[in-house]
């Protein structure tokens, strides 16, 4: 089955970035939710959830990056730092495809260590043992082994795609505005780079997923922006081929340990209370959600986050403008230390489609159909 292509629509009731936050603001909630599964329902007829199966694999933790909201990042010397031997990495992605899996998405830190070199040689090691898409490297690692290499990101992506790089995550993105960037992860690369590391990644024929990370420091006009940022790029490239809203987990990270100190000591000199709350409820993901899905007309998929919400919250979603569940996760970690551990199975995946009164597929990357279940 050929891969589709997603032809954005010219359509003049596209809404507007004012439009938007108004949306986002003031909006019955169930009434966006409505609106988001008519489009939903629009864009995918046949009333089909789609899935992948996949494992995550982080190479290393060690990272000098050091973002307050990540709970993962491990300085070289810590006695928890690691970087994955490639007899571990063979046996993960065994271990993968045993469980029927199609994928690896590969990232990590940005290891102070590590030139082009090895990223070369570990694509090629994957690709030479294993007959498996290579779902990798964010774009603040791709940015950062362009630098260290001194070559264009053009280049570099195109060295990695030679090596077997097959597409590349939304990671790094968080929220897309310079403002906000720069008090959550001044170390990390900014808004433009992060959508240019994207749009040469389309040109050269590779095709991408778009995240964005909520529920911390930003605001409402932040969020709009994001959706504003990622449309615009969708409209020049098409190469996203999903997108994928998730709400800041704030355990064990720098973030929310800072900020609680930070009012503890406030209310011993000043005898207030304050109530400091990072992430996002489930109405507040469900909103998220839903204007993710109205605002993106010409993105074709929008990814439920069981992983940071839970089963049940993911099912929901489906009726507030998702059409895809994601990853069976056979291993994921970066979420995992920020203390939130969901797991689920294939059968929990299918029950939670079919209770929806859809249609569960399993899928690969660029959204064709593998099979029914």
């Amino acid at each position: 089955m050929k891969n589709r292509k997603y032809q954005t629509k010219k359509n003049i009731n596209r809404i507007t970035k004012k439009e938007g936050l108004k949306l986002f603001k003031s909006a019955d909630l169930l009434g966006l939710g409505t609106m988001a599964d008519k489009i939903r329902q629009e864009l995918h007829t046949k009333g089909i959830v789609t899935f992948i199966i996949d494992r995550n694999i982080n190479y290393t933790n060690i990272c000098i990056n050091r973002c307050s909201f990540c709970a993962f990042w491990r300085d070289e010397k810590s006695p928890e730092a690691y970087v994955l031997d490639k007899k571990t990495l063979f046996k993960k992605i065994k271990e993968t495809i045993a469980l029927g899996g199609t994928q690896i998405l590969i990232q990590g830190g940005l290891h102070p260590e590590f030139d082009i070199n090895y990223y070369i040689e570990l694509l090629k090691s994957i690709k030479e043992n294993f007959n498996i898409h290579v779902h990798g490297f964010s774009p603040p690692e791709i940015a950062y082994i362009a630098d260290k290499a001194g070559f264009t990101l053009k280049k570099t992506i195109k060295i990695l795609k030679e090596a077997g790089l097959d597409s590349i995550p939304g990671g790094g993105a968080e929220i897309l505005s310079d403002r906000i960037r720069k008090k959550l992860s001044p170390k990390k690369i900014g808004k433009d780079r992060w959508l240019r590391v994207m749009e040469e990644a389309h040109k050269l024929g590779i095709k991408t997923t778009a995240t964005m990370m909520f529920g911390s420091i930003e605001k409402p006009e932040d969020i709009v922006e994001h959706l504003d940022a990622i449309r615009k790029l969708q409209d020049k490239t098409h190469g996203f081929t999903a997108f994928i809203p998730w709400s800041f987990q704030p355990g064990n990270t720098e973030l929310a340990q800072r900020t609680a100190y930070s009012v503890q000591r406030k209310n011993a000199l000043r005898r207030t209370h304050h109530a400091v709350r990072y992430g996002a409820t489930a109405v507040e993901y469900l909103r998220v959600l839903a204007l993710s899905r109205i605002y993106l007309d010409n993105v074709p998929n929008i990814q439920a986050s069981w992983v940071t919400q839970g089963l049940k919250l993911a099912q929901i979603a489906l009726r507030f403008g998702a059409n895809d569940f994601g990853s069976t996760m056979i291993e994921e970690n970066v979420v995992a230390s920020a203390g939130v551990k969901y797991m689920v199975s294939i059968n929990d995946i299918l029950n939670a489609i079919k209770g929806a009164s859809l249609k569960p597929a399993q899928r690969d990357m660029y959204y064709n159909i593998i099979g029914y279940m």
